[in-house]
């Protein structure tokens, strides 16, 4: 007589007559596994190994299992959808629009525009950019000394600040023009702010993209020189850079007030100092639309990750609603090459390795800088070298949304990266 008798069965039994072990004692007959109604089947290796434990356990030789061919399995994938967390913010960047056509009453063939955020840079999925950053590239009213990998493009016009402008346009696609005035300084030439002026003219004439006019960084002298500057380009709507808390920020406001220029409020590193500048230029009455900031870049090498952390902060309160900080920020990329590493042909310790090509390694630095602060928060960029200028030109355009160089304009779905390009 058969009796049907499951493990569960044997398992009471042992445990009701306390038996722990049993020696020499043999389970012999057929073990059968049932499925739940519609499970998937074992697959065979799992069935293999189950036979082989079963076997080696229970003596039992042959174990049925019951198993469905693969071709067999009605398998079907849960389906979903990828959806992208967005932040509702409140706060809006300003819209500040840099140089003046003749419909504006300036001379610059176009004009450019930056700011104009509700979301984090690049983070389109929220709300898309309406500005991609922009590059100016620097030239100086003097030679100057260089890294070799810097001076080799710029040799030919380092003694004329309106030739170094247009090659920086014609040659390397510049977006704007940054002339920097440091002849001004009274430990270097101490070039008169008349002298000044006329230089501005020149690079005015020379180029019809819209330029920053930057002065020497001297306290005593810039106010003055910001200020002739500001009168010889009127109507052309430049930024004047810049307005500080170490000078007389109100005499370059004032200037930049009264010939229709942009502000550059530029401070070191401290958000609550950006705040205290902005306010002071609101009560001076600068019009919101007609201030940029620039919180210092610490770049690559020395620093960069304060410069990170200081814009990410200004940009994030800004969009939390903090009107203070509600502006297109400038980052001065060319701060880069202050990195010993950017511009030394080797190392100075003798036990360090190899740094590799110094040709390569200052535009790297260059590009690594304004592409971490592009991430952050940075609208405008001012750079040096030609060729980190156009990476960085052709990488942020990507990210914006644009397809490249040759169409710029044209905007790809972000969802459509990976595929974007052909590649």
């Amino acid at each position: 007589m058969e009796k049907e008798i499951t493990l569960a069965d044997i398992a009471k039994i042992l445990e009701k007559y306390e038996i722990v072990e049993l020696e020499d004692v043999k389970i012999k007959g057929d073990i059968e596994l049932e499925l739940a109604a519609g499970g998937v089947a074992l697959p065979p290796s799992i069935v293999q190994a189950l036979q082989s434990i079963i076997s080696a356990g229970a003596g039992v030789q042959k174990a049925q299992i019951p198993t469905t061919p693969a071709e067999e399995l009605d398998l079907e994938l849960i389906r979903t959808e990828f959806k992208v967390a967005k932040t509702e913010w409140k706060g809006q960047i300003e819209e500040v629009t840099i140089g003046a056509t003749s419909a504006d009453g300036g001379t610059r063939e176009a004009t450019v525009t930056i700011g104009g955020e509700k979301a984090l840079p690049f983070y389109n999925f929220d709300y898309q950019m309406p500005h991609p950053p922009v590059i100016s590239v620097d030239c100086f009213d003097m030679p100057i000394t260089m890294a070799k990998a810097v001076r080799g493009h710029y040799e030919d016009v380092m003694e004329d600040p309106g030739d170094w402008a247009k090659k920086n346009v014609r040659e390397f696609g510049a977006d704007m023009v940054t002339i920097h005035l440091i002849s001004t300084d009274p430990t270097i030439k101490d070039t008169s702010a008349r002298e000044a002026a006329k230089t501005v003219e020149d690079v005015l004439q020379a180029v019809k993209v819209p330029i920053v006019i930057g002065g020497s960084g001297n306290p005593d002298k810039d106010p003055g020189v910001l200020e002739a500057a500001a009168e010889a380009a009127a109507g052309e709507r430049c930024l004047i850079a810049s307005a500080n808390l170490n000078m007389d920020y109100e005499r370059i406001a004032k200037a930049a007030l009264e010939h229709g220029h942009v502000i550059l409020s530029w401070t070191q590193l401290d958000i609550n100092a950006q705040k205290t500048l902005n306010r002071y230029l609101f009560k001076l009455g600068v019009p919101r639309e007609d201030i940029v900031i620039d919180p210092t870049t610490a770049a690559l090498g020395y620093g960069l990750d304060y410069a990170f952390t200081n814009i990410e902060r200004m940009r994030i309160s800004a969009l939390k609603g903090d009107t203070d900080l509600a502006f297109p920020i400038s980052c001065g990329i060319t701060n880069a090459w202050g990195a010993r590493e950017a511009w030394m042909k080797d190392s100075p310790i003798r036990e360090d390795s190899d740094w590799g090509p110094a040709a390569n390694r200052g535009p790297l630095y260059e590009i690594m800088t304004g592409l971490t602060l592009g991430v952050a928060g940075g609208d405008m960029f001012m750079m040096m070298h030609p060729t980190a200028a156009a990476a960085v030109k052709r990488i942020t355009q990507m990210l914006f949304g644009a397809t490249g160089a040759e169409d710029e304009g044209k905007k790809v779905k972000m969802a459509d990266w990976v595929t974007w390009g052909g590649t």
